[in-house]
């Protein structure tokens, strides 16, 4: 299976009848490996910033979750696992695995629990096949 299928029939895909505004698959690196089509242009401090919480969980909650230049409220988390934002009615979920991040952000109607499930499942997938 191709990254960008992990993207379109698994992050993106419907969920009660809502589904994520953009998803991407990340490299540690900051490398993309997979987006939507809408998903932000992130810049290199924005993936250091993340990748710096999980080595060192507590860093962005003072300063926010910057994606694509877009400040979230970090809320809980599960430390060096998974970073949650939250932005007005939508927010974002990060989840590391051993080689790259899953992001997700969602917008109302989308809960922040069906948002969490979605990247989260994917995740857990992937680092059970050692990615």
């Amino acid at each position: 299976m191709s990254w960008q299928s992990y993207i379109d029939d698994h992050l993106m895909a419907d969920i009660d009848g809502c589904h994520l505004v953009a998803a991407a698959i990340v490299g540690h690196d900051g490398t993309v490996w997979a987006q939507s089509t809408n998903f932000p242009q992130l810049k290199p401090e924005e993936i250091n910033g993340i990748t710096t919480d999980f080595e060192t969980p507590g860093t962005l909650a003072p300063t926010g979750l910057y994606l694509g230049g877009t400040k979230y409220m970090v809320i809980q988390g599960e430390p060096g696992a998974v970073i949650r934002g939250k932005k007005g009615a939508g927010g974002v979920t990060v989840k590391k695995t051993g080689q790259a991040l899953i992001i997700g952000i969602y917008d109302e109607p989308m809960t922040p629990g069906q948002c969490n499930m979605v990247v989260e499942k994917i995740g857990d997938y992937l680092i059970e096949m050692g990615l």
